[in-house]
């Protein structure tokens, strides 16, 4: 390999390290020329291999997204729709947790980051494949649909860096209960996991939640 290509090859390699990084802080609208200067590269080297913020967001978080579908493939063959649906959505969730940048990417439309549109396809299919089987098996209740849960789903996925800014990281696991013992058709209503937001940590995540936050 050439020493050109070598350079290529690490610059290529900051710059995703750097994205990742910077993505994770800010979210996925951070400037990109904060990047290049993160990973010690100039605009125009950023752009020569990432062309557009689409380009660089699907490289960064390809292995990511990938191993959601993965996730959602091991949940399809559960012996069980309910057991296949809670490990799905808590390996979501735990990915939801992970960063600002994955957040942004899982729970918002963005075009042109092709694994993205395959990994909402995929997961629409997952969800609506195992709440049709929990239907038939008698563990979900009938009158929900897809749509339902998606929404649900993406709204509080948002919440997820806010919630485990505010709390700990893995505040996220009583409300994502609280709403899977809705889905139930079980009468027996099962503890919720950890303790509940105070006034304080509440307020910080409405706060955070706002349109004035600053990424």
């Amino acid at each position: 390999m050439s020493a050109l290509r070598r350079d290529a090859r690490r610059n290529r390699e900051l710059l995703m390290e750097a994205a990742h990084e910077v993505f994770a802080e800010q979210g996925l609208q951070a400037p990109l020329d904060v990047i290049a200067r993160r990973a010690g590269v100039g605009n125009a080297t950023l752009y020569r291999h990432f062309p557009t913020r689409a380009a660089l967001i699907d490289a960064v978080f390809h292995d990511q997204l990938t191993g959601t579908m993965t996730a959602g493939a091991q949940a399809r063959s559960a012996p069980d729709a309910w057991t296949g649906l809670t490990a799905y959505l808590e390996a979501v969730f735990t990915t939801l947790a992970a960063d600002r940048g994955t957040n942004d990417l899982m729970t918002t439309r963005l075009d042109g980051v092709d694994t993205l549109q395959e990994v909402h396809a995929h997961n629409r299919e997952t969800v609506e494949l195992l709440l049709r089987r929990g239907q038939e098996e008698g563990t979900v209740r009938d009158d929900v649909a897809v749509e339902d849960v998606l929404f649900t789903l993406a709204a509080l996925g948002r919440a997820v860096p806010s919630l485990t800014g505010a709390a700990t990281p893995d505040a996220w696991r009583r409300p994502l209960c609280l709403f899977l013992s809705g889905l139930h058709t079980a009468r027996t209503v099962q503890p919720l996991p950890g303790q509940a937001l105070t006034s304080d940590e509440l307020a910080d995540v409405l706060q955070d939640l706002g349109p004035h936050r600053m990424g």
